[in-house]
């Protein structure tokens, strides 16, 4: 199988991912935080190796504010709804993912907040001014999808950054497509909290998110209980990072983001030029496909996301078709209808492949062909 769904999770992982995961349940097996024996002291210091390297890597001032979650979605959640309260005004991107629309449009039908989507520019990209407009006595919070899901397209999320600062309004910055890849730390987006999962860029497992915490940060917690620190009491610590991690850490799914999350920064660069140069080669042959509309304007910065409408053909049908050839692609609305509605494509959907670090040109290539061809014989 030729895998094209990185934006989904990205495989394969590096292989010392599984053995980190494996070593975990094999020699370590203890509850983490939950007893003095040595199983269970070793499993703690999986987890707090994991945090301070994230907490470096991400340039926080102290590791209790990296806070392990089961995916971004949970990090997401915990940030909106922790923050939020009755009356207030949330600003958002036109390309949220439902990880957020869910929670904001929720909260709005039920007549506790205000949704304001901003309006991008022809090329999908927001601007400081549009924002600007935007922000009232009751805006309370901002949320951005750093890249979209759908069209790749990179947001300027640090000069978005600079108008709500001045404003003293805290910017929550989604970062599923960019972590691992672009620089997501709080400092370089300018960022208050920022949510990514770990199973993506950072080539982690599945079941790993995180969420970055900035200073004076301190939003409600999303779920209370067993922390193994301060059981006298039968209220939840407010202490960081214990008051959003209650029960059972998923020791073997850190221990595997530990490491490859560490592979991941140790090769952004490297990455982030080399996903770039796949998908810009992926969108000119597609190009170059009759009747195949690309989605995402040509000029603006992307990550490796390309999605395209096939013209005449169902993406669903497109998706399986090329599945039974071996290609592993996503069709649908990708949990953004938001974004298809401002592209038009909330009927039909679209196909999207993703690349990732272990493709090849000769994949891509092999790919365009592929789709090439499919297109030929529906015209027929």
């Amino acid at each position: 199988m030729i895998y094209l769904d990185n934006a989904a999770t990205s495989f394969p992982k590096p292989p010392m991912v599984a053995r980190a995961m494996a070593g975990t349940l094999n020699r370590i097996g203890g509850n983490p935080g939950r007893a003095g024996h040595r199983l269970s002291l070793c499993g703690g210091r999986v987890i707090e190796t994991c945090r301070e390297m994230l907490a470096q890597s991400f340039g926080l001032p102290g590791p209790e504010q990296v806070i392990f979650t089961a995916n971004c979605t949970e990090a997401l959640n915990i940030a909106i709804r922790g923050t939020l309260f009755e009356g207030d005004e949330v600003i958002t991107s036109h390309g949220e993912h439902n990880a957020v629309m869910r929670v904001l449009k929720g909260y709005e039908q039920q007549g506790q907040i205000k949704v304001v989507p901003l309006q991008p520019d022809g090329r999908g990209l927001l601007s400081p001014e549009t924002l600007h407009a935007a922000i009232t006595p009751k805006t309370a919070l901002c949320v951005i999808c750093h890249a979209s899901n759908v069209t790749g397209v990179i947001q300027p999320v640090a000069s978005l950054a600079q108008v709500l600062k001045a404003h003293g309004i805290p910017l929550l910055v989604d970062a599923a497509q960019t972590a691992g890849i672009l620089d997501v730390s709080p400092a370089a987006l300018g960022a208050d909290m920022v949510a990514m999962p770990g199973h993506k860029g950072l080539l982690g497992p599945h079941g790993t998110g995180i969420l970055l915490l900035g200073q004076g940060m301190f939003p409600r917690p999303l779920m209370a209980g067993g922390t193994g620190s301060q059981s006298e009491s039968m209220l939840q610590p407010t202490a960081l990072p214990d008051r959003y991690e209650s029960g059972t850490s998923n020791l073997p799914g850190i221990a595997g983001l530990l490491v490859g999350a560490r592979f991941a920064f140790r090769h952004r660069a490297e990455i982030e030029a080399y996903e770039a140069q796949l998908a810009a080669r992926m969108r000119e042959g597609l190009s170059n496909t009759p009747d195949v509309r690309l989605l995402g304007d040509s000029e603006a910065p992307k990550v490796g996301v390309v999605s395209f409408v096939p013209k005449g053909m169902d993406g669903g049908s497109m998706a399986d078709s090329l599945a039974r050839q071996g290609f592993a692609i996503r069709a649908g609305l990708h949990c953004a209808p938001a974004m298809h509605q401002w592209l038009g494509t909330l009927q039909t959907g679209a196909c999207r492949a993703s690349v990732g670090i272990y493709n090849t040109e000769e994949e891509v290539d092999l790919f365009v062909q592929a789709v090439g061809k499919l297109m030929r014989e529906s015209i027929r």
